[in-house]
């Protein structure tokens, strides 16, 4: 009998990882090298706490892409959940529990009518939610007679750092979303049917499976993810603000990439999603600790964005090598005596 086959290790995978930790590292000496307090345990506090937010919607948005979307209305509905929050916790003296329960809905009803509009009436989701970004920007601002909601110290707990741990419970709960979107995507039949559809979705419509379904729930969980992040948000800066979350898509799709999620669909993690947050985070603050003005950041931003695509374009080349590399070559058949 022959011996059974053992799937490979995913050498394409290590490669993706290492490509980041060199990036990683190079940012880090490199804004340690202009800046004497970049390597102090402040800033690294600074880093990991205030990127909780990104972490979560880059969540969401690594499932979007997963299935050959984009969600461009992250940002505004992080403002919109977040201007609920606030709302129901001043306005409406409701305590947290069901403000926060009021704020996730807001973002998940936002997630289903992307998903409704793209899934059963064809739309690409570029438009859809492009036309989401604006209409819950406006939508925040008449909630909010664009007013800023100071929330207070009654949130201010999740932003804080723990004693003797330095991190803070938002990311904390960033960590454990990321661990639920890894094994969603890669342990669950519904992760299965995302990568199948942004692989093949007429394949994946073919061969019996309604994909549907699956891409309704994807743009509702990212609308979720970015309801979470506004908790985040609110909760660090104590207070609703209705320009919260500009830009926000941007630096979510360019971690998202930067951790090799695909721009096509069918290919993506929320591992290594998470290690490109870690970058934007490390650029972002490093810019401010090296004294760059805000339109530098603005243009070393979109830099980042553009060479993450090409990077996007030509990882299959670095992917392939590791392989050759690290994997070897297959054995040949012992030749039968």
């Amino acid at each position: 009998m022959g011996e059974a086959k053992r799937p490979g290790f995913d050498w394409r995978g290590v490669g993706d990882v290492l490509g980041m930790l060199v990036v990683l590292a190079a940012l880090s000496a490199l804004f340690g090298r202009f800046s004497d307090h970049f390597w102090s345990p402040q800033t690294v506090k600074t880093i990991v706490n205030q990127s909780a937010d990104l972490t979560a919607v880059a969540v969401g948005m690594t499932l979007v892409l997963v299935i050959g979307g984009i969600d461009l209305s992250v940002g505004s509905v992080m403002a919109l959940c977040g201007a609920v929050l606030g709302i129901a916790m001043v306005d409406w003296s409701l305590p947290f529990p069901v403000a926060l329960l009021l704020c996730l809905a807001a973002g998940s009803a936002c997630g289903l009518v992307n998903g409704f509009i793209t899934v059963h009436w064809s739309i690409p989701s570029f438009i859809v939610t492009l036309g989401m970004l604006e209409s819950a920007r406006g939508a925040t601002y008449l909630l909010t007679n664009s007013e800023t909601k100071y929330v207070g110290p009654r949130i201010e707990w999740l932003a804080r750092p723990i004693p003797g741990l330095g991190a803070s419970t938002s990311f904390l709960i960033a960590i454990g979303l990321v661990l639920v979107g890894h094994i969603l995507l890669t342990r669950t039949v519904v992760g299965r049917y995302m990568t199948a559809i942004g692989t093949n979705r007429e394949a994946v419509r073919l061969s019996g499976i309604d994909p549907r379904p699956t891409e309704l729930l994807t743009f509702v969980l990212s609308g979720l993810c970015a309801s979470v992040a506004a908790v985040f948000q609110v909760a660090r800066v104590s207070s609703a603000d209705p320009n919260g979350g500009v830009g926000m898509e941007l630096g979510a799709i360019a971690a998202v990439v930067i951790g090799g999620t695909s721009l096509m669909g069918g290919r993506g993690s929320v591992l290594r999603s998470f290690l490109g947050v870690l970058i934007i985070a490390v650029l972002q603050t490093g810019l401010d600790h090296v004294g760059a003005s805000e339109p530098a950041k603005r243009l070393i931003s979109g830099l980042v964005i553009v060479l993450a695509v090409v990077a996007d374009v030509h990882r299959q080349r670095w992917t392939a090598f590791v392989a050759r590399v690290f994997g070897g070559l297959k054995r040949s058949p012992k030749p039968q005596a």
